[in-house]
Parts: structure tokens; sequence; C-alpha cells
């Protein structure tokens, strides 16, 4: 199902709802604004509820320890990938992670961070002669269509690294992770893929393919966590309970997801 740029617009604003940041900004807007008005002392204690709320999802958030075990838990659905003996693999299937849009300082289009891990990843595994043809799977991401298209830009990485043209196939259409399965069927036909992606992004892309009729073997590719949660836990140290950006940014990662397969079980897509 292709979204209309009505519904992606709500679908982009829903997504930044569910981030722990704005959690906090709104628990923390609360309490300012709790505290102009004139204080009562039912609205002291509202005061104190919502300051204890904004510390609180701080901490639960943007501590890397917690972070970690969240993310983890993700990641570690399934196993890191390993080369079977033999394999009678159709195609290796990348999943876009971003695109960066050319602008007044950056002079072209480029792919982002998490695009081009995985386009590496999925080029090592062509390379290892696992499957004859390399699909790269992701449209324009902004809500009009007037952006890059990302799996353009992954193709040019994959050729740079030293992918055949021949070998390549690109699906220029989708936006979601279930846009990525119903396109990348339309490509293939169907068949025994290897899906590349974020470790962490596995569980609801593996069952989004899975559904669409595919055999899929994941492939992980990055992970942002080091240890299991238990593992994390048992090797805390003192810095582990110190906040970070870096914490909260995978924490929203870990909600994201989270929340997508959610929304896609109860839609059935799962």
């Amino acid at each position: 199902m292709d979204l209309t740029p009505t519904w992606f617009g709500v679908y982009k604003v829903v997504k930044y709802l569910l981030y722990p940041l704005s959690w906090i900004a709104i628990t923390g807007l609360l309490t300012l604004l709790t505290a102009w008005l004139p204080m009562t002392p039912r609205r002291t204690t509202w005061v104190r509820r919502f300051a204890f709320c904004t510390l609180l999802l701080l901490l639960l958030t943007a501590t890397p320890l917690f972070s970690s075990m969240y993310i983890a838990w993700l990641e570690g659905w399934h196993p890191p990938f390993h080369v079977p003996p033999t394999s009678n693999v159709d195609a290796i299937v990348v999943l876009a992670g971003g695109v960066l849009a050319k602008g007044s300082l950056r002079p072209t289009e480029d792919v982002s961070d998490s695009s081009r891990q995985r386009t590496t990843c999925g080029v090592d595994l062509w390379l290892q002669g696992l499957a004859p043809k390399l699909l790269l799977t992701g449209g324009d991401a902004t809500v009009l269509r007037t952006g890059p298209l990302v799996s353009r830009e992954m193709k040019r990485w994959a050729l740079r690294l030293g992918v055949a043209e021949s070998a390549i196939l690109v699906e220029e259409k989708s936006r979601t992770t279930y846009e990525n399965a119903v396109q990348s069927k339309a490509v293939l036909g169907g068949g025994h893929i290897l899906l590349v992606t974020a470790a962490y992004h596995l569980p609801r892309a593996v069952g989004l393919f899975e559904k669409q009729g595919f055999v899929v073997t994941p492939a992980p590719c990055g992970y942002e966590s080091k240890h299991t949660p238990q593992q994390a836990w048992e090797q805390r140290t003192l810095f582990d309970f110190l906040p970070t950006a870096k914490a909260l940014l995978i924490t929203s990662q870990a909600v994201e997801e989270v929340a997508g397969i959610m929304v896609y079980w109860l839609a059935g897509k799962l």
C-alpha cells in the first residue's frame, strides 16, 4: 500500500511523538506551565510530580546502561550471520537507512552512515558469491517526494565497491519497511533472500518479508550494543549510569522499532 502524502505526513508526525525526547519535552513543559500558575498546595504537588516524571524519563531513556539493554533485546532476536557451507540464495536484499540531501554546504546527495554501512555489508556478501543479485531497496522518504532516491545513491556506493552493474537491482518506490517488502516482492517475485539491515531492525523486517512469501535468512549489519542485556548489567560501570545524547538516540531507535512491530502486528502485516 502506497501512502498518500497526507497519510505519510501523519506517519512522520506520529513518529516524532514516539521519541523519548518528545516525552521529556512534554513533561518539562507541563512542569513549567504549572509552575507559572498561582501556587496552591495542589498545584505545588503537581509541579513536583511533573518535575519528577521529567527527571525519571531522562534517566530511563538517556542512561547508557538502560539504552543498551533496550536495543540488545531487539538485536538478540537473530544470531550473527555465518556463511553456510552450501546455500541457494536468489538475491541479497539491502534495506535503506536514509540519504543526505544536497544543500548550500553539501554539494551532492550522499548516503547516510546507516545506508553506507548496510550497502557495504550487502556488497561483502555479494563478493563472497552468496547470491547472483544485489537488490537495493528504498525510495524518496520525503512527504511530498521532492527528495533524493536513497537506493540510487546506494547503487553508486556499491559500484565504487566493485559490484558489477549487471548484478545490481534497484527499487525506488518504497518509503517504509512494509513497502520495502512489497516492492521487493514486485521486483524479485519471491525466493530465498539474505536480508541485510541493522540488527535491531531485523525483527520487524524479517517478519514483513516472510509475510510477502520470501524465505529469509537474516544478515545483521551493525550492532548498537556490545553485550546481551544480562551481560550489560553484570559488567556495568559508574559511567554507564551517566546520561548521554547517544544513549537517548539508541533508546529512540528501540522505541520506534517496538512501536513499529506492534503497529504492523495489529494491522495484520506481521
